[in-house]
C-alpha cells in the first residue's frame, strides 16, 4: 500500500510564501513525483514535477520562476516552495507519484495524496 502524505498548506496573503511537503511510504516503483492543484469548479492541473533519478524539473508556465520543486531521496520526500503567491494560486494541492517520467496528465499518475489547501488572500 502506497501512502503519500502532504503538509504545509494554509492561508497566506498575496506576495507571501508557503512550502509544501509530501512524504511517501510503502512499496512502489518511483520514476517521478509531481504536484498538481485543483481549484473549485476546475480540472486538476499540473504544477511541477521532478524525475527522481535525473532530478530534472518541469513547471507549468504560470508558476515558472515563482515555484520551485525539490526532493530528498533519503526521506522519499518532495517539496514545493511557492513564492510570490497570487489569489489565483488558491486551490487544493496534491502530491502524486508515477513509475515513468514526469508528464502533465494527472490520469497517468498511479498514486495520490489526500491534498492540502492553499488559500491566498488579496
Amino acid at each position: 500500500q502506497v501512502q503519500l502524505v502532504e503538509s504545509g498548506g494554509g492561508l497566506v496573503q498575496t506576495g507571501g510564501s508557503l512550502r509544501l511537503s509530501c512524504t511517501a511510504s510503502g512499496r512502489f516503483s518511483l520514476g517521478a513525483m509531481g504536484w498538481f492543484r485543483q481549484a473549485p469548479g476546475k480540472e486538476r492541473e499540473f504544477v511541477a514535477g521532478i524525475n527522481w533519478l535525473s532530478r530534472s524539473l518541469n513547471y507549468a508556465n504560470d508558476v515558472q520562476g515563482r515555484f520551485s520543486i525539490s526532493r530528498d531521496n533519503a526521506k522519499i520526500a518532495v517539496y514545493l516552495q511557492m513564492n510570490s503567491l497570487k489569489p489565483e494560486d488558491t486551490a487544493v494541492y496534491y502530491c502524486a507519484m508515477r513509475r515513468g517520467l514526469v508528464v502533465s496528465d494527472p490520469r497517468l499518475y498511479e498514486h495520490w495524496g489526500q491534498g492540502t489547501q492553499v488559500t491566498v488572500s488579496s
